[in-house]
């Protein structure tokens, strides 16, 4: 699927990763803002002028590691090669 596809999967709580990329075990997820309230007990408005979490594209990778705030380079958004974890070919 192309990343437009990608983008939309991902946001309907799939894990998604391309084909192409070197690594094994590297996906794409969303986590939702209100998780990060969550997790950090903070972020429910009970401050003034206290900030929101929006939500946030993370990526697992080949290390294991969780990074926040993935961003796509130019080739994965141009790329015709992602899919949905657990319906690869």
């Amino acid at each position: 699927m192309n990343f437009g596809q990608a983008l939309e999967a991902v946001k309907n709580g799939n894990n998604i990763a391309r084909k192409g990329w070197n690594g094994k075990n590297q996906f794409v997820y969303l986590i939702e803002g209100r998780e990060f309230q969550t997790g950090l007990h903070y972020g429910f408005g009970e401050y003034a002028n206290e900030p929101t979490f929006v939500d946030a594209l993370a990526i697992r990778t080949t290390k294991n590691e969780i990074q926040v705030g993935w961003l796509a380079s130019q080739t994965d958004m141009l790329a015709n090669d992602w899919y949905i974890l657990g319906e690869e070919e």
